[in-house]
């Protein structure tokens, strides 16, 4: 794990310099949000530290972000990272999440998560997914054991939605073991929720 740089380092975002000619907007608005639980006071609620880094709706705005900072593997441990749809919060009681569930891919290596987590990102932005209009975002989460990608939908109950996600989910990031898929409610209620669909 990289620890030359400190998480204020990383996401110390300037601003992508103005170009000139056209850029290529993207379908909808997307931000960055960091959650760096490392530095959470104890006793504080869950969420204090969770804080929107960027929006942007441009291709070029993406990658000048990309190529700056955006990489989990740079990040230390008990950091969670997320894109998310402008106005969505990366949270289970914002309304569009609410309803909704996650489907789940373990990396026990920083390249492989790095690998995935931009392919995730292309797809989102690229709008590659049937049921785009179900996806809320995804959250990386950097741990030291083992980090995992996550890919949050709003309509968990939607199993035909769900399923069609996750297959594709899976061909985009390459992975060929089995990924499930938890509700939000169910992980609300058991701390160890079982999957509701797997692909």
């Amino acid at each position: 794990m990289t620890t030359d740089a400190t998480v204020e380092e990383v996401v110390a975002v300037p601003s992508p310099e103005p170009e000139i000619g056209s850029k290529n907007k993207l379908e909808r608005q997307w931000t960055f949000w960091l959650d760096n639980q490392s530095k959470t006071k104890q006793g504080a609620a869950w969420g204090s530290s969770l804080r929107k880094i960027y929006t942007f709706n441009t291709v070029e705005e993406f990658w000048c972000l990309y190529d700056q900072i955006f990489k989990p593997s740079k990040l230390v441990g008990n950091v969670d990272f997320h894109l998310f749809k402008t106005g969505v919060e990366p949270k289970w009681e914002d309304p569009e999440c609410a309803n909704g569930g996650k489907w789940t891919v373990a990396s026990n290596r920083k390249a492989n998560l790095d690998t995935m987590w931009l392919e995730t990102l292309m797809a989102l932005i690229g709008e590659q997914f049937d049921d785009a209009e179900d996806i809320c975002g995804v959250v990386a989460s950097v741990r030291q054991r083992q980090d995992k990608l996550s890919l949050w939908t709003k309509t968990a109950a939607n199993e035909a939605a769900q399923m069609s996600i996750g297959r594709k989910w899976k061909e985009i990031i390459d992975v060929t073991d089995k990924i499930t898929y938890n509700f939000h409610d169910d992980a609300r209620r058991e701390r160890s929720s079982k999957g509701r669909y797997s692909v």
